[in-house]
């Protein structure tokens, strides 16, 4: 099975430790085309800072982060896993899998990124600021560029099995599975129920959707199942204990009751 993260706007900071190296990451395929991200990304922030905020939908409280992506090269890298902080990965706690846990995860989990287009959780990278909602003024906006490159890579990373879809809609938009692959695919929208008054209303939470998808995940790789269908996918997450409602399209619904 093949697992498709989001990546997380907060990032742990390496204080030391080598650099980024572009042909040593995971699916060879995108290594042009992450060069060619990272080299204008660079370029940017080095040139003007004004510019490079606005093209980055920063804040002025983050302008701090322009200057940190001049020094991608250089800057100490970590492992994805251990790079993308955020409630996602809190509540994924990749740190506290058991080892057979965190073998599966290092094998199956691909985190998708506006500057690296995906990677896996042990491919070392440094902290950065670039988003797949990001447009660079040669490349164009990061979803349209990174399509074609995943569209190559990605289907040969799920080979014949199960994907589960956990992105959000930008990360989501840079690559969409087609074909046989698609019906492979289970995507998953997690909706917090309420009672108003005897009525049930269902809405889509941010805090909740990641903070379940990141237990539905954990929970998924300790178990060890290996489910070769959406309809079978289905069925373990109802096993571990979460309530499933089976979309079009392959979506699962997973629904959080919170009182």
């Amino acid at each position: 099975m093949l697992v498709l993260l989001p990546p997380s706007e907060g990032k742990a900071a390496a204080r030391r430790g080598r650099p980024v190296a572009l042909d040593a990451l995971s699916l060879p395929a995108l290594t042009a085309a992450r060069e060619a991200v990272l080299e204008e990304l660079i370029a940017l922030c080095a040139a003007d800072e004004d510019k490079a905020a606005e093209v980055l939908g920063l804040s002025p409280g983050l302008r701090g982060e322009v200057a940190k992506n001049v020094h991608l090269r250089t800057a100490p890298a970590l492992p994805a896993g251990r790079l993308y902080t955020g409630v996602l990965y809190d509540a994924l706690d990749l740190a506290g899998l058991s080892p057979a846990a965190r073998r599966r995860a290092n094998q199956s989990v691909l985190i998708c990124s506006g500057l690296w287009g995906a990677v896996r959780l042990t491919d070392r990278i440094p902290a950065y600021r670039c988003s797949m909602a990001v447009r660079l003024p040669a490349l164009g906006g990061l979803a349209a560029y990174w399509n074609p490159h995943l569209e190559q890579a990605l289907p040969e990373a799920a080979g014949r099995g199960l994907v589960l879809d956990l992105r959000s809609s930008a990360y989501a938009a840079a690559w969409k599975p087609a074909g046989d692959l698609a019906r492979r695919t289970a995507s998953v929208r997690v909706l917090q129920v309420t009672v108003v008054d005897g009525v049930e209303k269902r809405s889509v939470v941010s805090h909740f959707n990641k903070a379940t998808k990141g237990r539905l995940l954990r929970a998924l790789l300790e178990s060890g199942a290996r489910p070769a269908s959406v309809a079978g996918l289905a069925g373990v997450l109802r096993e571990l204990g979460f309530t499933v409602e089976e979309g079009p399209g392959g979506r699962l619904d997973v629904l959080v009751r919170e009182l």
